[in-house]
């Protein structure tokens, strides 16, 4: 199971710890977290789409995937997640979180009713779902 982690090491630096899911609309953003999610990975790959996105629409929606291939986030990650989320608070108009790890599945029915926008939480079987959801 993921985990909060601290974890460094060489290896780590050749892989980008989220990608970007390709062949959404300009106002839908998708992203797969995989290995340990650090705070630097908001800085080069999150924090610049959604800022692009969001200088041609008012509200985006947004597709994250949290599938088998993901570690955990390290505590940096945390707080930059946290930001992003509080930063665009009134702008998301829906989130679709995919995956089949238990404690986020759980935190997001928790919590996911303070964001202003729609919130549904998918099987990472059901990536195609999440996917129509959040582009209608």
């Amino acid at each position: 199971m993921p985990v909060l982690s601290t974890g460094t090491g060489p290896e780590r630096e050749e892989r980008m710890m989220i990608r970007l899911i390709d062949n959404l609309p300009d106002n839908v953003i998708g992203f797969e977290a995989v290995g340990e999610v650090r705070a630097g990975d908001y800085d080069s790959v999150l924090d610049p789409a959604i800022d692009a996105a969001l200088q041609t629409h008012d509200k985006i929606r947004l597709i994250y995937v949290l599938g088998d291939d993901f570690d955990g986030y390290s505590g940096g990650a945390m707080w930059e997640d946290t930001k992003v989320g509080l930063a665009h608070l009134s702008r998301w108009e829906k989130i679709a979180i995919v995956t089949d790890h238990s404690l986020y599945k759980d935190g997001v029915k928790a919590f996911g009713w303070m964001i202003p926008g729609q919130v549904k939480v998918y099987a990472v079987a059901d990536l195609a779902d999440a996917k129509a959801w959040a582009t209608k």
